[in-house]
């Protein structure tokens, strides 16, 4: 399909800080159920709201400090961080500004209304581009009609959107701590279905005018998982393949092969990189975490590393992360 925005193939490649807070204060509380940790998602999850404000995000300048769901910081000159502390996933999405348009790296819960906030960023036109296709990462799509995906059948699947009952879990109980915007119902949020308009394939560049962002197939975290290389400006956007917390490599769709190879794939780049920018808790990562994580899988498949079990998978346990994988392994 033509479309506006400049892709080349290029060869295939060989290959989370301080909130200023969440709110007026008394606008939140944290949950109060039965409920002490959240299932399936690692061994330190009970209360895991007393883990916020994040300290690294003192660094960064708070814009559109108005927004009741949001928190939006910019991370560097036209790059933007989307932030939702209320929900457990802690998810980021990154606004990406270019010279003659911008890209959406992720839209985030589908709690609050993405693209108002987005427009107060950008009057440029906009193309989403999801890192991979779980919940908390395209949960805003529906409110765009520019939209890039690769054409991986988890992907196709995915953009059929998903029903309450799949999905309420998520915005219940411990899995939220911030107040929800008004209106917002749990018993009938939902992933909203929406059409991709433009497929890349691994090497493809986006050029937004000023900045091209080179597409960089990474599954393991899900079959449709990717990177985005800014060759130019040093950076990574690292989507659910790195962030500093648990890293799942235990969900259905989850292969923990796959998941090594395309880290062993990104210390390739690790010469090339100066930061990445990761989707979860905080914005930035040193990337000489691409070589501890490679090190980390091969002291899990040498059977060299300590676990612990929860909720019926092994939680390897190393320095800022860890990684969950099936018990099998």
């Amino acid at each position: 399909m033509t479309h506006k925005y400049i892709i080349c193939r290029a060869a295939a490649l060989v290959i989370v800080i301080a909130g200023l807070g969440f709110g007026c204060a008394g606008e939140s509380e944290p949950a109060t159920t039965e409920t002490v940790e959240v299932e399936g998602r690692g061994d330190d999850t009970a209360k895991w709201w007393e883990k916020l404000p994040r300290a690294q995000w003192a660094n960064y300048e708070r814009v559109a400090d108005e927004l009741e769901w949001f928190e939006v910081y910019r991370i560097f000159p036209d790059i933007y961080a989307i932030y939702e502390p209320g929900q457990f996933e802690e998810v980021i999405s990154f606004l990406i500004v270019g010279e003659q348009r911008a890209l959406l790296f992720d839209t985030g819960l589908g709690i609050a209304k993405l693209r108002p906030v987005i427009a107060t960023l950008t009057n440029l036109d906009v193309m989403v581009l999801n890192s991979h296709g779980h919940y908390d990462h395209i949960g805003g799509n529906y409110e765009f009609s520019d939209i890039g995906g690769v054409d991986v059948a988890y992907a196709r699947e995915r953009a059929n959107g998903a029903g309450n009952e799949k999905v309420v879990e998520y915005v219940t109980g411990d899995w939220l701590w911030k107040k929800t915007p008004d209106g917002f119902d749990p018993q009938s949020y939902e992933i909203k279905p929406y059409a991709v308009t433009t497929y890349f394939e691994d090497g493809d560049i986006i050029d937004l005018g000023g900045r091209r962002l080179e597409i960089l197939l990474t599954p393991g975290h899900s079959p449709d998982s990717i990177c985005l290389l800014d060759r130019e400006g040093r950076r990574l956007f690292t989507g659910d393949t790195f962030y500093l917390a648990p890293l799942y490599a235990h969900l259905e769709g989850s292969n923990v092969a796959d998941y090594k190879a395309s880290i062993d794939r990104l210390v390739a780049l690790e010469p090339e990189i100066d930061h990445l920018l990761t989707a979860h808790n905080v914005p930035r990562a040193a990337p000489a975490y691409l070589s501890r994580v490679k090190d980390a899988f091969e002291a899990i498949n040498s059977k060299s590393a300590a676990y612990v079990e929860t909720d019926g998978a092994f939680e390897y346990q190393f320095d800022g992360f860890s990684i969950i994988v099936p018990p099998s392994k």
